[in-house]
């Protein structure tokens, strides 16, 4: 039985993170897939890691690994811990707090388990799925982000800066990351755009945007290393 591996990486989401966890136990997958949880607590100083370690004893019939960095590396650290330590046949990021909805993996399975797509990214941008109205500049950004990328690795993305990537995990294990925070995506796209015969298809997902009050977490100096990364990873380090 095919099995999709969930990486959730988590810094500071106590507020969320249940509410997430009980979402996601509920998605029901097509073909029978199972689901296993990898969380990577990237060394919260809330009481996350305290969340999750009681939410480990009370659902013992979910399979999940439990991973804690000892110091905070960054969002990208947390994905590469989560993807070494995945066992499943498919691999999705969830990030942990509410601006993505888990019950749309299928949209994103459905190409691979047809036999047509080896990757899935989910598009904030496309289809008729509810979108959270807010930051213009932000949404500039993104835009300019995947031109720059989609112009230096030949691909014809609309949102290359989405969580949701879904992947056979034979290509995601087969790179070598390096990024340690908001990089990995263009990092991660630079390099799975390079796979012979890779095979990427984009579907239209929800977006539940939140505020910078509300806990969101990236900035513009993240925007610059983005920049930095998809030079990088499509020019300097080919």
């Amino acid at each position: 039985m095919k099995k999709l591996s969930i990486i959730i990486p988590v810094f500071n989401e106590e507020n969320t993170l249940i509410k997430i966890l009980k979402t996601l136990e509920k998605v029901v997958l097509i073909n029978d897939i199972k689901k296993e949880f990898v969380i990577v607590d990237d060394c919260s100083s809330d009481s996350s890691a305290k969340i999750i370690e009681e939410y480990l004893i009370e659902n013992n019939d979910i399979e999940i690994k439990f991973c804690k960095h000892s110091k905070n590396k960054g969002k990208g650290a947390a994905l590469q811990t989560g993807i070494k330590e995945s066992t499943g046949d498919y691999v999705i990021v969830q990030d942990a707090d509410l601006e993505y909805d888990p019950t749309e993996f299928n949209l994103l399975l459905k190409p691979i388990e047809d036999g047509f797509a080896d990757v899935v990214y989910g598009s904030r941008f496309i289809g008729g799925k509810p979108h959270r109205i807010l930051f213009f500049w932000h949404t500039i950004g993104n835009k300019f982000l995947t031109f720059l990328s989609n112009s230096l690795s030949d691909l014809n993305l609309t949102d290359m800066e989405t969580c949701y990537k879904m992947f056979k995990s034979e290509h995601i294990k087969s790179l070598k990351l390096i990024e340690q925070r908001f990089g990995f995506e263009p990092e991660v796209t630079a390099k799975i755009s390079r796979i012979p015969k890779i095979r990427i298809y984009e579907v239209g997902i929800s977006y539940y945007g939140r505020t910078y009050e509300e806990g969101k977490k990236i900035g513009w100096k993240d925007g610059f290393r983005a920049i930095y990364s998809i030079l990088k990873y499509n020019l300097i380090s080919k």
